[in-house]
């Protein structure tokens, strides 16, 4: 999930196409993408890894940060990272999804469309070795 805008996330899981379930996320965005709240959506495994004070100094807005996202097996086990650090992991309990498709990257970002943007760089995809 990337929805960079206020009230938005980075890192989550949201299930796109599938009525919003799951979704699952450890912090929000507060009225700008350089402040976060540790209020959590829908019940995340996995804890904030990053304190909200400390945010500013680990999102490096207005430069190239790292997303990684490892998605294995289907129903998914899903685990992402920002900069290094893991944020999600999620195991999908349902089969939501055939086991082939496209790949799409989308972008909620909100507001004024003429000023704002996000651009991506150095996409590398790799498959996986499929476990039965």
């Amino acid at each position: 999930m990337i929805d960079y805008h206020s009230g938005g996330n980075l890192m989550g899981v949201y299930g796109e196409g599938l009525g919003g379930n799951p979704h699952v996320r450890n912090f929000s965005f507060k009225d700008t993408v350089t402040e976060i709240t540790d209020q959590p959506t829908g019940n995340p495994p996995t804890p904030l890894p990053v304190l909200p004070a400390a945010w500013s100094h680990f999102w490096r807005h207005g430069q190239w940060n790292e997303l990684r996202a490892r998605i294995e097996n289907n129903p998914p086990h899903i685990t992402t990272w920002i900069n290094g650090v893991k944020f999600m992991e999620w195991q999908e309990k349902e089969l939501r999804h055939p086991a082939t498709g496209g790949i799409a990257l989308q972008v909620h970002g909100g507001g004024d469309t003429t000023k704002e943007f996000v651009r991506y760089r150095n996409i590398q995809v790799k498959r996986l070795d499929v476990k039965n």
